[in-house]
């Protein structure tokens, strides 16, 4: 056994974060992973030889506000200084208008500004009931909202979505926001594939029970996702009170997968965009589309909330064959050409040490996000994405709620 001052579960970017923030604030630690890897829902793969795919986060989002941009700078990461997307919106058989894209950009705003007055009328209730469903662009503003929270609109607390901070500054990282974390955490001590399964706590300490043995320390900080605290995969004695479990049950992870296709050749004319959102069906939700991201020969699609789950569920060849009918859709058949059968496709909804892509309140249920941060006795501390009041649902979120929940265990001790 080792006795330490802390104990951190989840080596994530919170995890990674708040071990660096214990070695300066001289803490000692153990950070158990369960994982055969770091970075948790940061993470990149090669799609071919050269190409670097993140499978999780890719977009430093609110740069300006984001610690891993000096990060990247420091590393010699790349990365393309971007801004809101535009439609450039593909319904009906053809390219939207410039007229018709600033209207469905219009109808963004309309909804953004019917949370904002809902939220300060003091309600806290879904966005569904206040967003605008039946104008130019319903369907394309219905899904891009999947993006942005892994949920639909009927899932998520109108409330939770104006807390977030939004400064419109959406960077995608070069060689993979996965790899960035990784590089950037690289020396940090884990212990790797020692999954958590049972936390006996009280005043003398913590002891947790672990895949690769059973370690003791003072303090206990955790930052496995929702839902897999929820799950009871992680049991406890005593058991976390019921407050806690209502937190992590009413902040659930839901679903945004990404789908990357190798292209052969360059396909697309020199007025093509760099990314679409295109409507094959109808009846079916759009998807929006990277078309050679960073000049690379790749196409990438994104999925999300109800219909991503779906679409998980069916498998992997089911996803490549969506993405290749909106593909063909918007370019014609001819597309298939270009199209190769090296392709790759997420599924955070069945990662075993996730079990979802990032979190969302539920409708009444922004407040529990606070909750879920508050500590317990002074001996079980919480961080990651989900805690974060205004930076839920990224990377940075969770890197600054590990800092945040260092400070509260320094605190703790009295130093």
């Amino acid at each position: 056994m080792s006795d330490v001052d802390l104990i951190i579960i989840g080596a994530g970017a919170a995890g990674l974060a708040a071990a660096r923030a214990a070695t300066q604030n001289r803490l000692s630690y153990l950070l158990l992973e369960a994982s055969h890897r770091i970075g948790g829902r940061a993470y990149t793969e090669e799609l071919a030889p050269g190409i670097p795919f993140d499978l999780g986060c890719h977009w430093m989002h609110s740069a300006s506000q984001n610690p891993f941009v000096k990060i990247a700078d420091a590393l010699g990461f790349h990365y393309h200084r971007s801004g809101r997307w535009r439609a450039n919106a593909f319904m009906n058989g053809r390219w939207m208008t410039e007229a018709e894209n600033d209207a469905i950009s219009a109808l963004g705003e309309a909804n953004d500004a019917a949370i904002e007055r809902s939220v300060a009328r003091g309600e806290d209730i879904a966005v569904a009931d206040l967003v605008d469903h039946d104008q130019l662009g319903s369907a394309f503003q219905a899904y891009w909202f999947t993006l942005y929270t892994s949920s639909d609109m009927d899932q998520v607390s109108a409330a939770d979505v104006a807390n977030y901070t939004d400064t419109g500054e959406n960077w995608p990282v070069q060689e993979g926001y996965g790899a960035l974390v990784a590089r950037w955490a690289g020396d940090v001590p884990v212990s790797l594939n020692a999954a958590a399964t049972h936390i006996r706590w009280g005043k003398d300490g913590v002891v947790v029970e672990t895949a690769k043995g059973t370690v003791r320390g003072r303090k206990l900080l955790l930052t496995v996702s929702t839902n897999l605290l929820a799950s009871g995969r992680i049991t406890f004695d005593p058991p976390l009170p019921d407050w806690k479990i209502d937190a992590a049950s009413n902040l659930p992870l839901g679903v945004h997968n990404r789908i990357g296709i190798k292209l052969a050749h360059n396909p697309f004319g020199p007025e093509t965009p760099a990314s679409a959102t295109i409507e094959a069906q109808k009846d079916a939700p759009p998807m929006a589309i990277q078309l050679r991201p960073f000049g690379m020969d790749y196409v990438v699609g994104v999925t999300g909330g109800r219909h991503g789950a779906w679409l998980e569920d069916a498998g992997t060849a089911a996803s490549v064959a969506t993405l290749t009918d909106h593909l063909v859709a918007a370019f014609g058949s001819d597309i298939r050409k270009a199209l190769t059968e090296r392709t790759i496709v997420t599924a955070w909804k069945d990662d075993p040490w996730t079990l979802g892509a990032y979190s969302i309140a539920t409708p009444g249920n922004a407040h529990q996000r606070a909750e879920l941060a508050r500590p317990i006795d002074d001996i079980l501390f919480f961080a990651g994405e989900a805690t974060s009041p205004s930076h839920f649902s990224t990377c940075h979120g969770a890197y600054l709620s590990g800092i945040a929940a260092i400070d509260k265990i320094r605190n703790s001790f009295g130093r």
